[in-house]
């Protein structure tokens, strides 16, 4: 016998070449670029323009939080928290009926089947990790690339599952304004799909953790994910309990896009590919290396090297 099951969310939600700026090859050696790397340095003007452009969209989104102008995107971490839960329906061998994105910046995912241990966290669990995503792929031309034709099919792919007419209005806006500036990317400036993607990454990021913050710890919604997985999931834990765990993940996936990002940026992963770079002896990954030890970022004379890139002469 079948069950419909549906989630509902009720309330808001708030190898690569990167070309940010000139590269420096001039670290790999004459042996077919091998070469032990004892740090990944930062920041050139890659990386430079990397935080200066996060900073400005996180400032961005701040001062246009309440406004007209961001509801699209805060309509788009709508779309993204339902398509996670559909993406887990589909993993766990669900069938999707329908997926919907309502004005009110509420959403509804409604399957058969699936695994409903996984599917009921993978909304904000999910829009978390998109966002963290589209900080990393920004980071280079062909990444940003392949994380704009995977998120537009992503969009076109709804279009098949019973959108309302919201979704069907967002899915093809999104859709034209990703070819739209992938072709200007290709035929005129060549970082500008680079900056896009970041954007989605911040400002998608930014709202999944305000409306995590906002729907699951300061209030309880017996509607919401959080509640759902109290009762299904995780019963030892409060709702508020699950949506603090949340929001520290989310937390924890933006600060690990950012530092994914400046590491692939940085000048010693330049002529290497991304696996090369995080691992440059082929011998696994020590996370207690890569975070605190001989290869770890850093930031000495950043301020001073970003000032002299920048230029800035005020008056």
């Amino acid at each position: 016998k079948k069950y419909q099951n549906r989630y509902h969310k009720s309330s808001k939600m708030g190898n690569d070449d990167y070309n940010y700026g000139e590269g420096n090859n001039e670290d790999n050696d004459d042996n077919g670029g091998n070469f032990e790397m004892l740090s990944w340095s930062c920041c050139n003007d890659q990386q430079t323009v990397f935080l200066l452009l996060y900073i400005a969209y996180v400032a961005l989104a701040i001062i246009m939080w309440n406004s007209l102008l961001s509801k699209p995107i805060r309509l788009i971490s709508v779309f993204i928290h339902e398509w996670c839960h559909a993406v887990a329906c589909w993993l766990t061998c669900g069938d999707v009926r329908g997926i919907q994105v309502h004005h009110n910046e509420g959403g509804v995912t409604t399957f058969v089947g699936g695994c409903r241990f996984l599917i009921i966290p993978a909304g904000y669990i999910g829009c978390s990790l998109w966002s963290m995503l589209f900080v990393i792929l920004s980071g280079g031309q062909i990444s940003a690339l392949i994380g704009c034709i995977a998120f537009t099919l992503s969009l076109l792919v709804t279009l098949f599952y019973s959108p309302n007419k919201v979704l069907v209005y967002l899915c093809l806006g999104y859709t034209i304004l990703n070819v739209t500036v992938a072709i200007l990317d290709y035929m005129w400036y060549s970082p500008l799909l680079q900056f896009l993607i970041l954007y989605y990454g911040v400002t998608v990021g930014m709202f999944s953790i305000v409306d995590i913050h906002a729907d699951t710890v300061v209030t309880e919604h017996k509607g919401s994910d959080a509640y759902a997985c109290s009762q299904e999931v995780w019963p030892c834990c409060t709702s508020r309990c699950i949506g603090l765990q949340w929001v520290l993940l989310a937390c924890f996936f933006q600060l690990i896009g950012i530092w994914l990002a400046l590491v692939a940026m940085s000048q010693e992963c330049q002529a290497i590919s991304w696996m090369q770079c995080m691992d440059p002896s082929g011998d696994g990954w020590d996370f207690s290396d890569i975070f605190g030890g001989e290869r770890s970022l850093d930031f000495e004379g950043w301020w001073k090297q970003a000032s002299e890139t920048l230029q800035w002469n005020p008056g």
